[in-house]
């Protein structure tokens, strides 16, 4: 019996020790904070041609909000932050490969892509719209989508949405770019789009021949894209994040580029 005990409680000692080993070496493998501070900077990938979340001026220089919020994140963890503009398809490949240390880049949250990164808290809900020329009497909300043809950017939160709607549409047409698909709206290739508001209000404000209608869609949650299992420095994000949040820099950053009225009329 005394054997038997003993044996017992020497294979339970070695579980324990064998998870604790691994805890240990789990957590000393993860020098994804370490690495980045050892750099010297953290690399923000994005694509550059979504405004007002991140674009290029006519001089070059990228502005937006996911600008300001990197920047302002960076200031919470002492880092300088250097941005990279890269392909939107190839943005997560591109981490992975180790060109960027996280991506702000209003990527919203979805299952499919948490299985190849970490995420960070929620910066913002973005809710999806419908957009249709100006002159559309017939399209009103997503009901008149039935036959139609609508277009949405491919691996985006607004293709989700209208993949969603299949069986009403006529025909998905998917772009590699928004801009592509407002240019095809606009000389009647399509007859309604999909996009964020905050999009879809800077492009009406540019090109009043444009407009919103019906509902919102979906609301997605926009957050920050880390590589996979890089639970230090998903940590540290999400403190500077909540930092930047408490302190206001974050309402500032939003009144300044997403705090616009919806109303197109004027």
């Amino acid at each position: 019996m005394n054997r038997h005990l003993l044996a017992k409680s020497t294979s339970i000692l070695l579980i324990i020790l064998s998870l604790i080993a691994f805890a240990v070496n789990g957590f000393a493998s993860d020098n994804s904070w370490k690495s980045i501070k050892e750099k010297g900077e953290l690399v923000v990938g994005f694509c550059a041609q979504y405004p007002p979340f991140e674009f290029k001026t006519e001089t070059g220089e990228l502005k937006g909000f996911d600008v300001d919020l990197a920047n302002a994140i960076g200031e919470k963890l002492d880092i300088p932050v250097k941005f990279k503009d890269g392909e939107w398809q190839g943005l997560i490949a591109g981490m992975e490969k180790g060109d960027y240390d996280i991506l702000i880049t209003c990527m919203g949250k979805t299952t499919a892509r948490k299985k190849n990164v970490n995420f960070s808290d929620a910066y913002i809900d973005l809710t999806e719209v419908i957009i249709v020329r100006k002159d559309e009497t017939k399209i009103q909300g997503k009901t008149d989508l039935k036959g139609k043809i609508v277009g949405a950017q491919i691996a985006t939160s607004s293709e989700q949405v209208v993949d969603g709607m299949a069986d009403l549409v006529g025909e998905v047409k998917k772009y590699n770019y928004t801009t592509e698909a407002f240019i095809d709206l606009k000389f009647k290739r399509i007859d309604a789009l999909v996009c964020g508001v905050a999009y879809a209000v800077v492009q009406i404000k540019k090109d009043p021949s444009f407009k919103i209608v019906g509902a919102p869609l979906h609301s997605t949650e926009i957050v920050i894209a880390l590589p996979k299992d890089a639970n230090d420095l998903t940590s540290r994000i999400n403190a500077a994040l909540a930092e930047v949040k408490a302190n206001g820099t974050h309402q500032k950053i939003y009144d300044k580029w997403l705090n616009v009225s919806q109303d197109t009329s004027q």
